[in-house]
């Protein structure tokens, strides 16, 4: 093969062959269809076996509509562990591009890291960045930095703590002040999207890169550093978005939640990785973006129609992820985890408003799926976001229609109870498979289990989890169901500013916001006492959840919770046992004064 045949099929950016991610992305896609063509057949012979009715066929469609997302989450699941533990190679094949990262080849390009603020704590905010200031004014290339708070806070209280705090932050590091810029806009068009569009406008032409981060984002100097050089290495690499983890918490929901997500994303991240490959998924934050392709191709744009699917678009980063790829420009993930953080919600309700937030915006999603010169890649990956929530309803309704099926007048001594139940726990595998791989890996990996202090507090930890888990699907999916019901009528979601500390939930606060899981579950229970209470047991893992949501959401946010969490050491993770220098430092900053004057806005 001549060499200019052999560039013809390189990506972008020269990483890969782009004939051998079309192969992978084949070989993902036949392993997916044939495992859902799979399910589909095996559900059709169980509710088929004495003819189909309504109800059947209600119930067919719903999984029908369910079952993707948790089909790709298997595969993705089961290749990243393979890749992990089953090639040598994993890291050349998934992420050639990540070797120049530890070239110690100097920064030459000039990066913004930007953190974006909503009426956020700012102290809070400010310590996190303060610390990334200090983790990188350690390196010789610390000059090539600066430094944007740039707020959307419209609350007048806020905004004078924003402003002291940055000027005060400047008073601790005058070598780093002329680096560090504060602007707060009055208008909040297009929320976060609209806030850096503005930056990159303004000051884009400045610098080569910047780094997004939320205001509870944090990586240590090291990643960004390693960031850089792989973005200098590669010109056509326009966003590199890292692997985010969750740090320490302080808040029992947020621990547990975040060990079981850890674990979660890593062997599911690599998976992807491999055949996703040049159109990799961008969340948003903690990512190298490459400002000019960003600002010149990236513009998003209004959707026809009003609020809430019409409109400015909410979920943001994956619109920005294929347009960056339409543009020519490569989009990758480093799916390992290294030194890159944010914090989780310290509550259940915390955790749906966020979820409800990204809901809608993956919603509008639909809008998009025919933008021109999209490459198929790209409409999948808008596709595989809508899917992440279009099966929620679908699931939930079929969970209340399942429980009706003593009344479809068949003979229930002839119903195929033994296949039924095999689908049933095949199904509760899948589920849970991500995670299940994440445990596995750590299990399988040389000194994994002492990071996460012996294998008794892990198999213990992944446990509880696992518990936890099955407790929070059911709490949040018929929450996250009614919403997109409600979209249909015009419900729209409050960008504000979120709850990022711990604090303990009230039984009426609690009350207020999960009745309805309360109600479902007492209809699914008493239907089932009614028509088959053996239903009640087997179907306990998916259902126990909606009837004890208000209790699970209040005593999982109280201190007696996170305090036998502790006492325990269940769902520590490795930087609960042995902390790291990024997390140290931030222990070790201080919350920023006030100065008796305020700044003036930009």
């Amino acid at each position: 093969m001549s060499l200019a045949s052999t560039r013809k099929t390189l990506t972008p950016a020269g990483v890969q062959d782009a004939a051998v991610l079309t192969r992978r992305r084949l070989a993902a896609a036949a392993l997916n269809i044939a495992t859902y063509l799979g399910l589909l057949a095996w559900l059709a012979s169980i509710l088929g076996d004495q003819g189909w009715s309504f109800l059947d066929v209600a119930m067919f469609v719903c999984f029908a509509v369910a079952a993707p997302w948790s089909v790709l989450g298997v595969w993705n699941a089961l290749l990243g562990l393979w890749l992990l533990h089953g090639r040598r190679d994993a890291r050349e094949s998934v992420m050639p591009y990540a070797i120049a990262g530890e070239s110690g080849a100097p920064i030459t390009e000039r990066t913004a890291i930007i953190m974006t603020v909503r009426n956020e704590d700012p102290a809070r905010a400010l310590a996190r960045l303060e610390t990334m200031m200090l983790s990188l004014a350690r390196s010789d290339d610390e000059a090539s930095f600066s430094y944007f708070i740039l707020s959307d806070t419209d609350d007048a209280t806020v905004a004078i703590v924003e402003e002291q705090g940055v000027e005060s932050l400047r008073g601790r590091h005058p070598h780093a002040a002329v680096r560090l810029h504060y602007r707060r806009r009055t208008n909040n068009e297009g929320y976060k999207a609209g806030n850096v569009r503005e930056f990159c406008e303004r000051w884009g032409a400045d610098f080569t890169f910047m780094l997004p981060l939320d205001a509870d984002s944090l990586m240590s100097g090291e990643t960004i550093l390693r960031m850089v050089r792989m973005g200098q290495a590669w010109p056509k690499l326009g966003i590199l978005q890292s692997l985010v983890v969750g740090a320490p918490a302080t808040s029992g929901f947020a621990r547990v939640f975040q060990f079981g997500m850890r674990h979660g994303m890593r062997p599911y991240t690599m998976g992807s990785a491999w055949w996703a490959g040049d159109c990799g998924p961008f969340w948003g934050h903690n990512a190298l973006v490459r400002i000019a392709p960003f600002r010149d191709h990236c513009d998003l744009p209004v959707l026809p129609g009003k609020p809430p699917l019409g409109g400015q678009i909410l979920s943001h980063d994956q619109v920005e992820a294929v347009l960056m790829r339409r543009a020519g420009y490569e989009c990758r993930v480093l799916p390992e985890e290294s030194g890159s953080y944010e914090d989780n919600p310290p509550t259940l309700l915390e955790f749906t408003r966020r979820d409800l937030r990204w809901c809608q915006g993956n919603m509008q999603y639909w809008a998009l799926l025919g933008l021109k010169d999209l490459r198929p890649m790209s409409r999948f990956q808008l596709l595989w976001a809508i899917m992440m929530f279009i099966g929620v309803p679908a699931f939930t309704l079929l969970i209340a229609l399942a429980v009706l099926k003593p009344l479809d007048g068949e003979d229930i001594a002839r119903f195929p109870k033994g296949s039924a139940l095999g689908l049933y726990a095949v199904w509760l595998g899948m589920y849970l498979a991500p995670k299940l791989a994440g445990f596995l890996d750590i299990a399988l990996t040389r000194d994994g289990l002492t990071r996460y202090g012996g294998g008794a507090r892990f198999a213990g930890g992944a446990l509880f989890e696992l518990a936890f888990s099955f407790m929070l699907g059911a709490a949040t999916t018929l929450r996250t169901g009614l919403f997109m019901i409600g979209l249909l009528f015009g419900r729209s979601v409050i960008w504000s500013g979120q709850s990022r500390d711990a604090h303990e939930l009230s039984y009426a606060t609690a009350f207020a916001g999960l009745w309805p899981q309360l109600v479902f579950g007492v209809y699914l229970y008493g239907m089932a006492a009614w028509l088959a209470p053996s239903l009640i047991l087997w179907s306990a893992p998916l259902t126990l959840g909606y009837f004890f949501a208000i209790p699970f959401a209040v005593e999982t946010s109280g201190p007696r919770f996170t305090k036998f969490l502790q006492r325990s050491g269940l769902c520590a993770i490795p930087e609960d046992i042995t902390r790291p220098q990024i997390l140290a430092m931030l222990d070790n900053v201080s919350a920023p004064s006030s100065p008796p004057h305020t700044m003036e806005h930009a």
